[in-house]
């Protein structure tokens, strides 16, 4: 199924038009618009839509042309090729004439048709599994789509996790900054020693590390962004999404696993995947029945191509019957047997392999809520922390190790929380995802 207008559109506007930032949903859009894997999943649709008609055509009759030149003085030839010229006459008989006629000319127009009349139901065996065939390409196509809206998912919040990261490394560093003008401040008083500037030097060398660290995995996460989007890998694109806390209500397990088993592609192709092995177990005992048949000919034969003409028809209804072939059909038949037996065995699999993917993204979306308001209450914590550590060492009364530990732990705390929050608005596309259920206009990707 090609995109439709409005969303290419849409993406295109985004790709010429940089100005406004891009949110989620229109980097999902866009993904999708452009993508050659999808491309490819469409064609494969098409091509399978086209196999339904090329087997619904074992319903019509086959009609054909035939235009051929014989030139030969073999006698049978000559003799039956006078007989269908309709130019056959007495002296024909002559037994000289019989033995040793001359070479003779015959251009011959041929119409043939044919028609199956039964054949024990094989045409209908073929349009049946041309049909599951193109359900299957169709579950295809969309499992291709689901894959690629959950990279964009990934790849947008990963992007804006290096880029909330590099953020709290940097006010990180604003604290520090602001913690060693205090220190030399206090040192020039005679209120400290040099021990305390070089311990936050020392403190400020490890988070301008962790800069430089978060700053080159900001370039990593927008490079693998722009990657899914086909964008060049160095095009700047500015996010619009905020990274928050999704509010999200309360979830049932048992629904998402029922829309799982209902709508992933991978159930409803194990369960097309089944009925195409029944269909072709169908198939492979057709041959044990009768086939009937109907031919029909008209036939022109000519001494030159434009004149001379002696025309025939003929009608035919034939019955096959395949009494014995070396136990082909028997042998196909326990093949089809084993193939249906498979497919019913890796739909059960695949199955229970969803419901557990479900399970996996709801355990990770709550533990992930959980977090969240962990790590909120202590990043919290630790501010007001810092601000009394802070405040103690001013008037001496904590020494300058407190004071670091105290930054540290800040920092480590807001690095926990956007990790929570990351891996929260993961869970939650990732659930919709092994229902089965991701589009491009659900709430999850607001």
């Amino acid at each position: 199924m090609k995109p439709s207008i409005a969303i290419l559109g849409m993406a295109l506007s985004t790709l010429w038009a940089q100005d406004s930032p891009l949110t989620l949903r229109e980097a999902v859009r866009t993904a999708l618009a452009g993508n050659k894997r999808l491309e490819a999943s469409a064609a494969g649709v098409e091509a399978a839509a086209a196999r339904i008609a090329q087997a619904r055509s074992g319903y019509l009759p086959k009609v054909n042309f035939s235009e051929s030149f014989a030139r030969s003085d073999n006698p049978v030839f000559v003799f039956s090729t006078l007989l269908t010229q309709q130019r056959f006459g007495p002296g024909n008989l002559e037994i000289s004439t019989l033995n040793h006629p001359d070479a003779i000319n015959n251009f011959q127009s041929q119409v043939t048709l044919n028609q199956v009349l039964f054949d024990a139901g094989q045409t209908r065996n073929a349009v049946r599994s041309a049909h599951l065939m193109h359900k299957m390409s169709d579950e295809q196509r969309r499992r291709a789509e689901l894959d690629i809206m959950a990279g964009v998912v990934r790849a947008y919040y990963g992007t804006l996790l290096s880029a909330e990261s590099l953020a709290a490394a940097q006010e990180a560093m604003r604290s520090a900054e602001a913690d060693l003008h205090r220190a030399e401040a206090a040192r020039a008083a005679g209120m400290t020693t040099d021990v305390d500037v070089l311990s936050i030097r020392v403190h400020m060398a490890a988070v301008n590390e962790q800069l430089i660290r978060r700053a080159a995995d900001l370039d990593v996460a927008r490079a693998a962004l722009n990657e899914i989007l086909g964008l060049p890998l160095d095009r700047r694109i500015d996010l619009a999404s905020r990274f928050e806390p999704l509010d999200l209500p309360d979830l049932d397990l048992r629904d998402y696993e029922r829309q799982a088993v209902d709508n992933r592609p991978e159930t409803r192709e194990s369960r097309l995947a089944a009925s195409l092995a029944r269909a072709r177990a169908d198939s492979a005992r057709a041959p044990l029945f009768p086939q009937v048949a109907v031919r029909a000919a008209w036939e022109a034969n000519r001494r030159r191509f434009w004149s001379g003409t002696g025309t025939n028809w003929l009608a035919v209804v034939s019955l096959k019957w395949n009494l014995f072939n070396g136990f082909a059909d028997k042998a196909r038949i326990r093949e089809a047997s084993h193939v249906l037996r498979r497919a019913e065995a890796e739909q059960e699999r695949v199955g229970s392999g969803v419901r557990l993917q479900v399970r996996r993204a709801w355990a990770d979306l709550r533990a992930a809520q959980q977090r969240i308001e962990v790590a909120r209450a202590a990043v919290a914590e630790a501010e007001e922390s810092l601000r009394i550590t802070r405040n103690r060492y001013e008037v001496g009364l904590s020494d300058v190790t407190d004071l670091l530990r105290a930054q540290a732990a800040l920092l480590e705390t807001k690095t926990r929380f956007l990790a929570a929050v990351h891996d929260q608005r993961i869970a939650a596309a990732m659930l919709e995802y092994a229902a089965g259920t991701l589009n491009p206009d659900s709430e999850v990707l607001n």
